[in-house]
């Protein structure tokens, strides 16, 4: 089973379901506006509760960003590890036999870096994941 490299990005979602599954900001204050229109005038929520609410949301908001700015961080990292692959000797798995040879290119995918590896007798292998490097030789 293939293990992907550290900082490996997790495979991206749909962006439609991702958006299904979430409250954005526009939403909150929809549903915050709407509680206080048809609240009961004679007992009002007390301003405590909201700005509870309030705080709740923006924080939230803030660990969403973090999240956001952790996997770009993750992308970069494994961009950054494929790149450093360029014109290295590498054991490759996964291939069937295992295959040593050098990292001729870097493609970058919607799911992550391919590599593409020559081996000694000149044969190229694609769509090699970082995943697959056992080795990598000085």
């Amino acid at each position: 089973m293939p293990v992907d490299a550290i900082g490996s990005p997790p495979p991206p979602q749909d962006a439609a379901i991702t958006k299904q599954q979430t409250i954005d900001q526009e939403d909150f204050i929809k549903l915050f506006l709407a509680q206080l229109q048809f609240q009961d005038p004679l007992e009002p929520v007390d301003n405590r509760e909201f700005l509870a609410q309030l705080a709740q949301f923006s924080s939230l908001e803030q660990s969403r960003q973090t999240s956001e700015n952790t996997n770009d961080l993750l992308v970069m990292n494994a961009a950054s590890q494929a790149l450093g692959l360029l014109e290295r000797q590498v054991d490759v798995q996964g291939l069937g036999a295992p295959v040593t040879g050098t990292v001729i290119a870097v493609q970058f995918t919607a799911s992550g870096a391919q590599l593409s590896v020559r081996s000694a007798a000149g044969d190229v292998s694609t769509g090699i994941r970082l995943s697959q490097i056992s080795l990598v030789k000085p």
